[in-house]
């Protein structure tokens, strides 16, 4: 299967992490997709900062990628808030003659039910814990790390503001994906708030439920071929180790056949 695609992929990370090469984010896939033809170079955004401000930080680096690669375009594939950052990039800051196709992956489009309801707590008792959270990613290398405004983000009316700010750009392909864990026992390290997750939405990957992450061409929930499902973890690789796919094949498979796809579009 080749991912030798027409335009680079450009890919961004979601919240929480960096995407290193040599500590990446992505796990195996990387590795993958240019083993396979594809030109992968990455987003190196803050892990917590606001989208606004973490788009402002992709803008640089889309723009040295092309540079790079003489491409007139790049196909960007996005994890969860990442998403968020690449429709703000193309919409709210013209890059749509840039960007040949947005494919996110979780990414909470919709906003989270479940987010609402814990934005609930008194304000500043959720802003002094996001002020600790912005130290330790300060810490950890973020420039402008700012967790209150990226967790406010989540909100369903945040989410409706975004969306009618944001709308799709017509010069660009996108398409969305989605997944879910089996239950509680899937992933140990997403356990606590799939449970929280599922008491308010039902089934989720241990952070969103398919309703918040479904956008244009919305490409189904994937669900995983064995017991465990597919946690928020798990969509990026983060164990390093197999992991069927409904449908067949490893998680790497899984992005293979995005680009495969994206190929076959000429993109």
């Amino acid at each position: 299967m080749k991912a030798d695609t027409i335009y680079p992929i450009f890919m961004v990370h979601g919240m929480g992490f960096r995407d290193r090469r040599h500590l990446c984010y992505w796990g195996r896939i990387p590795k993958v997709l240019e083993e396979n033809g594809a030109r992968v170079f990455f987003g190196g955004q803050d892990s917590s900062g606001s989208v606004e401000s973490n788009a402002e930080q992709l803008k640089p680096r889309l723009e040295a990628v092309l540079a790079e690669t003489g491409a007139e375009k790049v196909n960007i594939i996005a994890h969860s808030k990442g998403g968020l950052e690449a429709r703000y990039l193309i919409s709210s800051m013209g890059f749509g003659d840039r960007v040949a196709s947005l494919t996110t992956l979780s990414t909470p489009h919709n906003g989270s039910l479940t987010v609402d309801k814990l934005m609930k707590i008194p304000a500043p008792a959720v802003k002094l814990g996001c002020k600790a959270a912005d130290l330790w990613f300060r810490l950890a290398g973020d420039k402008n790390p700012d967790t209150y405004s990226a967790v406010d983000m989540f909100r369903t009316s945040s989410a409706d503001s975004f969306n009618a700010a944001n709308p799709d750009d017509p010069r660009v392909y996108y398409q969305s994906f989605g997944f879910v864990m089996n239950g509680f026992f899937s992933d140990i390290t997403m356990c606590i708030p799939w449970l929280a997750v599922h008491a308010v939405e039902g089934e989720n990957d241990g952070l969103l439920a398919p309703r918040a992450v479904k956008w244009t061409n919305f490409g189904g929930v994937y669900r995983g071929a064995g017991r465990r499902g597919i946690s928020h973890c798990d969509e990026v690789d983060m164990r390093r180790s197999r992991l069927d796919v409904s449908g067949g094949g490893d998680i790497t498979d899984f992005y293979l056949n995005i680009v495969s796809g994206l190929k076959e579009k000429g993109f």
